[in-house]
């Protein structure tokens, strides 16, 4: 396993380059490592990306089943087999599949006490909600439970991206309690195997719907933030967030025909219209900040990003082109929009190492071998600095540009204040109206006094 841990160090270079922040939540509901079999199922909303973010968040090595034509490409060969992949045939690629030595390979995996990833799902998606699981892997942890006598741990993991397809966006990683497939499931299985199959695959499914945002489409998703924005407190952390977009969406579809609150998402989407119309997100109608303030917070992204500039500018100058490439066709040659962030991704691992080796290269050849080491050093160095550097002038210019728009729409702002003041007030009474008696608030939020 020596190479697993040299690869997932590795990965986590270019995972936190391109995630400016990756939440991990629930660590401790993953067994130690040779402790218990486990069998960790996510759900696949971004492809390539979703096994890169368990692999480097999980504390044991994760094994994971491919699709086998991934191995044909030699990169893509190394790094598989580098993680321990299993391939796995598709019909989509193949006339006829077996895949029975797949699943025997698994389950000698879990047979021997390590851990295996799988998304029950299938392919990866980019719809608003989890699609229809398969059966496969109810029917590896209960055959591994049942011919080695071997209890698995089925452990959900909730893969939440803030934006799946941008560069520096967030994401959360939630590690759920797990599916003991021991005794019960056993004798279960011994009575009918498909049964059991077909209720585990349930249980799985509920699990992971409590670590994950389901809407009904996208357009619902969208309201439902908005709401979700007027409803929570400022300063919550980005899990809180989710869990909170995860339970507006579960509740939707149990209050959706009452008549308040029907007129009320009507209420959001005028806000919403309004906001459009005026080039304005609710974050700007939030923001009450004086010129003394603005001027404070841009003096101090200014001194950061002059900090890094002296080692940023060679970084810009080198990878400034690459990242620009990347942002512009990353999106255009991805096959479909659930791959555009590995995309974007893999664009990223290949040119920016190959950018890397060719500089060094001819530095070696034109100058000296001391200067192709020391420029080894640097150029890594360089674009984390162009990064940082980059990331604190843009949010300069949100700032500025923010202010100047509170400026000219000063009218706007205020009557648009007072619009959300009222929806807020109108979803905080209608969530302690409708609220499930059996659902724990994750805040306290106090009831707006009557008008």
């Amino acid at each position: 396993m020596l190479l697993y841990h040299i690869l997932r160090a590795v990965l986590q270079i270019p995972v936190g380059v391109f995630f400016r922040q990756v939440e991990v939540i629930g660590r401790e509901n993953v067994p130690d490592d040779g402790a218990r079999a486990a069998l960790l199922c996510g759900n696949h909303p971004n492809s390539l990306l979703d096994p890169l973010l368990i692999i480097v968040t999980c504390p044991r090595p994760v094994r994971f089943a491919a699709k086998d034509v991934l191995f044909k490409s030699w990169p893509m060969r190394l790094l598989l087999n580098g993680v321990g992949a299993v391939p796995v045939q598709r019909k989509m690629e193949h006339a006829k599949v077996d895949n029975s030595s797949m699943f025997e390979a698994m389950s000698q995996v879990l047979a021997g006490g390590g851990a295996m990833g799988i998304f029950p799902e299938g392919l990866s998606h980019d719809e608003a909600q989890l699609q229809r699981f398969k059966t496969g892997a109810a029917r590896i942890a209960l055959d591994t439970a049942h011919r080695h006598d071997q209890a698995v741990d089925v452990i959900p993991v909730g893969l939440t991206y803030i934006h799946p397809k941008r560069f520096r966006s967030r994401v959360v990683v939630w590690y759920g309690a797990p599916i003991e497939v021991g005794e019960q499931w056993r004798h279960a299985y011994l009575r009918d195997e498909k049964a059991a199959a077909r209720q585990l695959t349930l249980d799985i499914d509920g699990a992971l719907r409590e670590l994950t945002v389901n809407s009904e489409d996208w357009d619902t998703a969208r309201i439902l933030s908005a709401v979700r924005r007027l409803y929570q407190p400022p300063g919550i952390a980005l899990w809180q967030r989710v869990e909170l977009a995860r339970r507006f969406n579960a509740a939707y579809p149990l209050v959706k025909d009452l008549a308040d609150v029907q007129a009320l998402l009507g209420q959001v989407r005028d806000y919403l219209a309004k906001l459009r119309l005026l080039d304005l997100d609710d974050g700007d109608v939030l923001r009450h900040v004086g010129p003394w303030e603005i001027a404070g917070k841009c003096a101090l992204r200014l001194m950061d990003a002059l900090v890094w500039s002296p080692l940023a500018i060679p970084g810009i100058v080198l990878q400034g082109p690459i990242a620009l490439v990347i942002g512009l066709i990353g999106a255009k040659v991805a096959p479909r929009k659930d791959v555009i962030g590995t995309t974007k991704l893999m664009l990223g691992l290949v040119l920016v190492p190959l950018l890397h080796g060719l500089m060094i290269g001819l530095t070696a050849w034109y100058a000296d071998w001391r200067w192709a080491v020391g420029l080894a050093v640097v150029l890594p160095l360089s674009g984390w600095a162009a990064l940082r550097a980059f990331e604190k002038g843009l949010r300069v210019w949100e700032i500025l540009h923010t202010a100047a728009r509170m400026v000219v729409l000063r009218k706007e702002l205020i009557a648009l204040r007072k619009t959300r003041d009222h929806l807020q007030d109108q979803v905080v009474r209608l969530v302690d109206k409708y609220r499930p008696a059996d659902m724990e608030p994750l805040f306290e939020r106090p009831l707006p006094q009557p008008e």
